[in-house]
């Protein structure tokens, strides 16, 4: 599930995208977090406002150290050397985190769903589910952190990857956890394939695919 990364555009320098690495984590974790804290299916995983953003960058962090930043595809954009945004990216075929991975993370992620573990999890499969089976890079997360928000930071970090999804001549795909956020995507040649409707009372979310060379 992805965020809108921003607002419309503010003009200023170009702001540079790099690999992320573990030294990034700390950063990058609370950034993600900021960026999702009004996010309707995040809200809902992590109810309770007076624990959200800790627990969001703890999950944040776990994903990225165990999951994300082994496959070598999450960037980070900032300006003056800072994180500021992030994407997690993942290359065609490596979306679907291992079972080894899945099993040391349980406890972890026990710890910071609490008694909303067994349904987060069963709708978390159930998004999976509408997982296309076709080669693709997938988007798993992007986000700006709200203060730096209509720096372009967002556009920079897709463009980033579309261009080599672009020359690799791979589609990419996402899933917008906002209607809001749909037609920011749809300027990327995103397109929407279908609405999931998950189990368990989550809200909906956006299935969007971009076929390589699309441009909305």
């Amino acid at each position: 599930m992805v965020e809108r990364p921003e607002r419309p555009e503010r003009k200023a320098s170009v702001p540079a995208v790099r690999e992320a690495g573990v030294a990034d984590v700390p950063v990058l974790s609370r950034v993600l977090a900021r960026a999702f804290d009004d996010d309707p299916v995040w809200r809902w995983m992590f109810p309770g406002p007076r624990v959200r953003l800790d627990r969001m960058a703890g999950l944040f962090s776990i994903e990225l150290r165990h999951v994300h930043l082994p496959l070598g595809a999450t960037e980070v954009a900032g300006r003056g050397g800072r994180i500021e945004a992030g994407a997690m990216w993942d290359p065609p075929g490596r979306w679907r985190t291992p079972l080894p991975v899945l099993i040391r993370q349980f406890v972890p992620l026990a710890r910071l769903f609490g008694t909303r573990t067994v349904p987060v999890l069963r709708t978390l499969t159930a998004i999976e589910k509408q997982h296309p089976a076709e080669p693709h890079w997938y988007l798993s997360v992007i986000g700006t952190d709200p203060a730096a928000q209509g720096n372009g930071l967002g556009g920079r970090l897709l463009e980033s990857r579309l261009s080599r999804c672009d020359e690799e001549g791979l589609p990419a795909y996402l899933e917008s956890s906002k209607e809001s956020n749909v037609p920011f995507y749809e300027k990327y040649g995103f397109r929407v394939t279908r609405t999931i409707r998950p189990p368990g009372g989550c809200p909906p979310v956006w299935a969007m695919w971009r076929d390589p060379g699309a441009s909305g």
